[in-house]
């Protein structure tokens, strides 16, 4: 239960309070114009700000930081060494 509350009250950054405001608009929103649609896109976002997760929760769509790139032709090639007497 600590567990819980401990991730519910930790690492609130800009962009996860935005979507706990948006979702909570969204679902107000919705519920005055009976529009329950809207409802859940907006409990899809408040659904990413209670549990801390985008989109790409998973990390599935992490990218590799810019950098040299090796293809795996690069990194299976095999060194040769010289030997200096």
């Amino acid at each position: 239960m600590s567990r819980i509350k401990e991730s519910l009250l930790t690492n609130w950054s800009l962009i996860r309070i935005v979507r706990l405001a948006l979702g909570i608009w969204m679902i107000g929103w919705s519920i005055q114009a009976k529009d329950w649609a809207m409802a859940l896109f907006g409990g899809f976002f408040l659904y990413q700000a209670v549990t801390n997760t985008g989109c790409c929760g998973s990390g599935a769509c992490y990218t590799p930081p810019r950098g040299r790139r090796t293809t795996t032709a690069e990194a299976t090639k095999e060194i040769e060494y010289e030997e200096v007497k």
